[in-house]
């Protein structure tokens, strides 16, 4: 699996775990090894630009994801998983510090970008949560997503809940 995570927010942030959970992630979804991510982590005033341009809405966000090769998890029943470039995965963890702070279960800055990075992912697979049905399904994934990869690592505590909207 190819990740590169681009930190250009002037923000120290933890990127070998952003890396660590993309990889977890992808695996998890049995993606193609040989698959490709780009997770750019910008200050509020990028991803405001951003959020702007492709959403038409004001002020920044927390996690932005723009698909490229439109890949999908393989079925159940098996096959070959294609392999191809996923896309971007765009954090702002101006945002997501105080998403964390805020949260019911307060939590990082670094732990919400944890969490950012498996939404993003999921997004880039198809994933969305307009629907309350679909909106379950991928907060479920992404809550066992989260917690296979804290479990793996040792980490104890609650995971970070949901903070996206």
């Amino acid at each position: 699996m190819s990740i590169d995570v681009n930190n250009e927010s002037g923000t120290e942030v933890d990127e070998q775990a952003i890396l660590d959970i993309a990889r977890y992630a992808l695996a998890r979804m049995r993606i193609h090894p040989l698959s490709e991510l780009s997770v750019i982590v910008v200050d509020s005033e990028a991803m405001e630009q951003l959020h702007i341009q492709w959403m038409d809405l004001p002020g920044p966000t927390d996690v932005m994801s723009f698909p490229m090769d439109e890949l999908r998890p393989p079925s159940k029943d098996g096959g070959e998983p294609p392999q191809g470039l996923l896309g971007d995965i765009v954090l702002c963890p101006e945002v997501a510090a105080r998403q964390g702070t805020e949260a019911p279960t307060r939590h990082t800055m670094d732990e919400e970008l944890q969490l950012l990075t498996v939404h993003g992912v999921l997004h880039l697979l198809g994933y969305d949560h307009e629907e309350p049905d679909e909106k379950a399904e991928m907060f479920g994934l992404q809550a066992a997503i989260v917690d296979g990869w804290r479990e793996e690592k040792g980490m104890t505590g609650p995971s970070p809940a949901p903070t996206v909207s």
